[in-house]
């Protein structure tokens, strides 16, 4: 029976990446005891190595971490909506420049300007315009721009 399991965890592996147990545990930002529950709960497929190891398949992960963070764009946008709502602030893009790795994101909110730095991969992806709406989530001494 041990080795149909082996079996069916390697064919469900396919081709993808296998990772350690406390890889798992950070990108799905859970504690190594609550993936090593996972596992034993069959929560989470494994593989294990010739030395008993637990090794998670990618595709494993990224299925629990599409679950937690929302089954479509607008799900997802509202879980990081809730990030904090103290900290964010709501306004219009005024310009967005995009050079090399960086790009630079200016705000209106009201009578103020809060200008952000941000990867132009980010903005590319978020596809920022001036005119567009979209929140200033500002986290210690960084901000960070949420497009609404």
């Amino acid at each position: 029976m041990k080795t149909s399991k082996t079996k069916k965890a390697k064919s469900a592996a396919g081709s993808g990446e296998l990772v350690k147990p406390r890889e798992a545990a950070l990108q799905l930002r859970v504690s190594f005891p609550t993936i090593k529950q996972w596992i034993y709960g069959k929560k989470i497929g494994s593989v294990q190595t010739p030395g008993g190891h637990h090794r998670i398949p990618q595709s494993e992960i990224d299925r629990l971490l599409f679950r937690t963070r929302g089954k479509n764009s607008e799900a997802r946008r509202e879980v990081m909506r809730r990030v904090s709502g103290r900290n964010q602030l709501v306004g219009r893009i005024e310009d967005v420049r995009i050079s090399g790795l960086m790009a630079e994101v200016v705000l209106s909110i009201g009578d103020q300007w809060i200008t952000s730095i941000i990867t132009s991969r980010s903005a590319r992806e978020m596809k920022l315009k001036p005119g567009q709406s979209a929140a200033a989530l500002i986290k210690a001494t960084e901000v960070m721009i949420l497009r609404v």
